[in-house]
């Protein structure tokens, strides 16, 4: 008897999960909105944020040269920036106030500083000091900038070093200028771009943020209308529960990012030559505890959506915040332990960092175990946050206005 019990139960729970997953599934392809964020944004939003980072790396960027030691060293730190491959010097600045007008009428987008005492220190084996002054809205621009005086800095220190000592053979001075030989190999990112670095992470961000998006627009459409629950009878005319109807939903959403996830972090890198060398199964593996615990978060947090487009300001902007936290644009290391701790409420952190492992770097999912558990700890605690907040949904609200589907 108790097992027949048992069964009729798992019966009707599977059914709850069927209805609901039907019915939410046709709520979305009635909304234009919600279509929107689910299908239109994950589909154009990778093509453009990789379409703009594409080149990589900035070649002759504009900088406004200010020395101030009129000195032939000085010149010559001048030409040797100016002939590297990613920085044009237009011209020079009488002074500071000068420089600043060229980069507020846009020619240029930095400023390469020299002081008075350039050549004075140098002379007088002092160590001295070049300033660079970027626009810091166009950060491919300020790398350029900076990697560029950084090199040149490097080389004249060598000949710098090589004059003091005395010419010798060529042999003496070649290790006077670099005492130990070494050869610089971006490891896992071939073209030291900032594609490569960058829009991984942006990626799985993406899939994230739309479809918190989708989900808190679906919720807030009900609050809207004043629709808080959803009249969905199965086969035996009773309605779903709490728990068939929380899993339902998730089971929609999951699929549906499924076949959007297949676009957005395959289909778009191979389109434009990103690195990929992880093996598609261990991501495809590590890709579900992901969907899984966006899908929960966004079903908790929607119901906090009292109005359709309440869902823009509470997730939008939250996308820089989530990019900082997640470890890739702010060094892991450098991050305070409890920003650590915080960042690992959000799905995305984890996920990012065990996505660019696998996906950049070819880790298997043994080296990105932590990254794994932790994503199905995520889950397991939204989909039980989820349940617990549909119930105080229902309950606080009125029962008297159903929706039928």
């Amino acid at each position: 008897m108790f097992t027949n019990l048992k069964g009729v139960a798992m019966f009707k729970f599977f059914l709850d999960i069927y209805y609901t997953c039907k019915s939410e599934l046709k709520a979305i392809i009635r909304d234009e909105a919600i279509i929107i964020l689910f299908l239109l944004v994950p589909f154009g939003y990778p093509l453009l944020y990789t379409y703009i980072y594409n080149n990589e790396v900035s070649r002759e960027v504009k900088m406004i040269a200010l020395d101030e030691s009129h000195s032939a060293l000085g010149r010559e730190f001048v030409r040797k920036v100016d002939a590297t491959p990613d920085v044009h010097i237009i011209g020079y600045a009488g002074d500071m106030e000068e420089a600043k007008e060229y980069m507020r009428r846009k020619e240029a987008y930095g400023i390469l500083y020299i002081p008075g005492d350039f050549s004075k220190n140098l002379h007088t084996q002092k160590q001295t000091q070049v300033n660079v002054y970027a626009d810091m809205s166009a950060l491919l621009f300020y790398k350029a900038m900076v990697l560029s005086t950084t090199e040149v800095s490097l080389d004249m220190g060598a000949d710098i070093r090589v004059s003091e000592v005395g010419y010798k053979s060529r042999g003496d001075d070649a290790n006077t200028q670099q005492a130990v030989l070494n050869e610089w190999v971006p490891l896992y990112n071939p073209a030291n771009g900032f594609a490569s670095f960058l829009i991984p992470a942006v990626l799985i961000l993406i899939l994230q943020q739309t479809m918190l998006l989708g989900i808190a627009t679906r919720v807030g459409t009900q609050n809207d209308r004043r629709i808080y629950s959803i009249g969905i009878n199965d086969l035996t005319g009773k309605k779903v529960g709490s728990l068939g109807l929380t899993f339902g939903k998730a089971v929609c959403y999951v699929l549906l990012y499924m076949l959007i996830s297949i676009w957005v972090i395959r289909i778009v890198p191979y389109l434009f030559d990103l690195p990929q060398i992880g093996e598609p199964s261990t991501i495809a593996i590590f890709i579900m505890p992901f969907l899984l615990a966006s899908a929960f978060f966004g079903i908790t947090l929607s119901y906090f959506c009292s109005q359709r487009e309440f869902a823009m300001p509470l997730f939008v902007f939250t996308s820089v915040i989530f990019v900082f936290l997640s470890g890739i644009s702010w060094p892991w290391a450098s991050m305070p332990p409890m920003l650590k701790s915080i960042s690992y409420i959000i799905p995305s952190t984890p996920a990012i960092q065990g996505f660019v492992r696998i996906n950049t770097m070819g880790a298997s999912l043994g080296e990105v175990w932590f990254e794994y558990i932790a994503l199905w700890v995520q889950a397991i605690v939204y989909c039980v946050t989820a349940i617990l907040m549909q119930k105080w949904w229902y309950r606080n609200y009125s029962r008297q206005h159903i929706e039928t589907i």
